[in-house]
């Protein structure tokens, strides 16, 4: 629960005992508060010679930090929970607000990661480094059997939306996918893997250690390239930190919430388009076609990632709860 202000009694009270030589702790202790605002009144009254507070500039907030962290972490665990299940739960542990506050702290959130996203782009546009083309971008992404994972569009007549002509056959589950993880430069593409099982932070170290230095090698980046990930709780493990100090990697600064900027996402589309054109049969032909179809990427389509990233930026990236 949000704490309440000290009244002008408990404030007079705080004075009276300290005049009598109280410590801190037994002042905090004799008025049952805590020791942090008894702090806070005695150092104001020596600073300013006032007891109250200023006024403020409008209602106060009705949220604390905690309770807008607990918003947030229940909206990322599930981005299908709704405002309601998120104020029943809120109200289990004391606190009734709104649903139209508990939307205001989100957007309120996304509209500071969407500021900070511009931020980054316009500042890294200009960027030294990257006008010299020094920067390694990289990612993972999944690729299944049978789909493309995109949208599809279709000239038909009216009425006929569901006519067999005009739909994509599907299988279950995809018929089976893979995840890849893979970089590129304005070089060119480098190193493409499949991961096998689920990625961890040990496995991730594993997969820079055998094809990041080799990929800067091929694209012939020199010691002096930036390398790209995003936040990932394994990419920022301290194995992985570790990893990176050993190998004298510098990392590129990423802004939260924004895997939308990276400009490997023009390259991931264009290789399902190309892979799911060859119609492979199996998991083990899907891999064999990525990989041929990776290298195949034109080097044009990657020496201008300022553009991609621009276009990227001014999107915006917004996500809406």
């Amino acid at each position: 629960m949000r704490s309440k202000e000290l009244s002008v009694q408990v404030k007079e009270a705080i004075l009276k005992l300290r005049k009598q030589k109280k410590p801190i702790r037994e002042i905090a202790t004799i008025l049952r508060v805590a020791k942090s605002p008894v702090w806070y009144i005695l150092r104001k009254k020596a600073s300013t010679g006032e007891l109250n507070n200023a006024k403020r500039p409008g209602r106060p907030q009705k949220t604390t930090v905690v309770d807008d962290r607990r918003i947030i972490s229940m909206v990322k665990r599930n981005p299908f929970t709704t405002a309601n299940q998120v104020n029943n739960t809120l109200q289990g542990v004391g606190v009734s607000i709104s649903k139209s506050t508990i939307k205001r702290r989100l957007h309120e959130r996304e509209a500071r990661h969407m500021t900070a996203r511009m931020e980054f782009a316009k500042r890294h546009l200009k960027d030294s480094e990257m006008v010299r083309n020094k920067i390694l971008w990289s990612d993972k992404t999944k690729i299944e059997l049978f789909g493309l994972n995109s949208k599809r569009y279709v000239w038909r007549q009216p009425g006929t939306a569901h006519h067999l002509s005009n739909t994509v056959p599907t299988v279950k589950h995809g018929g089976g996918s893979i995840m890849l993880w893979g970089c590129f430069s304005a070089a060119g593409t480098g190193r493409l893997v499949a991961i096998d099982g689920k990625m961890n932070a040990a496995k991730y170290r594993d997969i820079l250690d055998k094809n990041l230095l080799q990929s800067v090698k091929d694209l012939r980046l020199g010691r002096r390239f930036t390398f790209q990930q995003n936040n990932d709780p394994k990419h920022t493990a301290k194995i992985m930190k570790e990893w990176l100090h050993n190998n004298s990697v510098t990392i590129l600064e990423w802004p939260s919430q924004s895997p939308d900027l990276n400009p490997i996402e023009h390259l991931w589309r264009d290789l399902k388009m190309a892979v799911h054109q060859r119609l492979p049969s199996n998991l083990t032909e899907l891999e064999r076609i990525c990989k041929e179809e990776w290298q195949r990427i034109p080097k044009s389509r990657c020496e201008k990632p300022r553009r991609l990233m621009a276009v990227l930026a001014q999107k915006g990236a917004s996500t809406k709860y």
